[in-house]
């Protein structure tokens, strides 16, 4: 110990302890940030499932307090006709690994209210895209059970023009994303809200939907990997600064 603290030490190494200090506080911090962030998503997620715990809402209970339409998760039985006129495929919609189309239908529920339902998934004809998969659309009265879920996710397009002119001639009902307050002048009236339909497969239609999940394995192998990298940078400080000039100075000393 009495060899290392005698070692000289030159400007050089004040700024190498402060540039390891700076590095080691700097990554400790992101490593922690990264927790808070699996953090939050696990409070998000008990959340989510809190919320599918709660008894299922029908039709009658909905209309009668329609902010409950706004309960993301929430698990519906509703009860309606559909307007197959109206049914959009969104493409490039992958399920188990094969391509295919998200198929979304209006579901009127009365005379005021209707809701836009993600009814399932079709797979994609191998040579022409624009072959679609036949499904049944039942006339009259139907039930459906799902969960009011968010609006179908964008996928990255590098034009809006073909949403636009399909909006606005309605000449195709495949889309690459789904503009919804778009659609909805389209077809004529808002959408009180949307649901991901739950049922068992039915219709031509398959509802293998991903489960949904807390999703933290990827911020805590990024705190892993900062926390690493701060002991890291210590330990390269620790060798390089002390342990190596020890070794030199008990070898200078034989």
């Amino acid at each position: 110990m009495s060899i290392i603290i005698s070692i000289p030490r030159t400007r050089a190494f004040a700024w190498v302890t402060l540039a390891m200090l700076v590095g080691v506080v700097l990554t400790v911090r992101l490593g922690f940030w990264q927790l808070s962030r699996a953090s939050e998503k696990e409070q998000r997620h008990s959340a989510i499932v809190a919320q599918m715990a709660v008894p299922v809402q029908d039709t009658a209970a909905l209309l009668a307090a329609p902010a409950n339409f706004g309960l993301l998760h929430q698990r519906v039985a509703l009860e309606g006709e559909w307007l197959p006129q109206h049914t959009v495929y969104l493409e490039n919609r992958p399920m188990n690994g094969r391509a295919g189309f998200w198929v979304l239908t209006p579901f009127q529920l009365n005379a005021s209210t209707r809701v836009l339902v993600q009814r399932g998934w079709v797979p994609r004809h191998q040579q022409d895209r624009t072959l679609l998969p036949d499904i049944q659309t039942p006339w009259g009265r139907v039930q459906v059970s799902g969960r009011i879920a968010p609006a179908p996710s964008n996928l990255m397009e590098l034009s809006h023009a073909s949403e636009a002119t399909s909006t606005q001639t309605g000449a195709s009902n495949i889309r690459q994303n789904l503009n919804l307050q778009a659609y909805a002048t389209q077809t004529g009236a808002d959408f009180a809200a949307v649901v991901l339909q739950t049922d068992a497969p039915s219709e031509g239609l398959l509802r293998d939907w991903p489960e949904i999940t807390a999703g933290v394995e990827k911020n805590l192998a990024y705190a892993f990997q900062w926390f690493a990298l701060a002991a890291l940078q210590l330990m390269l400080y620790i060798w390089f600064q002390f342990i190596q000039p020890y070794r030199h100075a008990r070898r200078s000393s034989l």
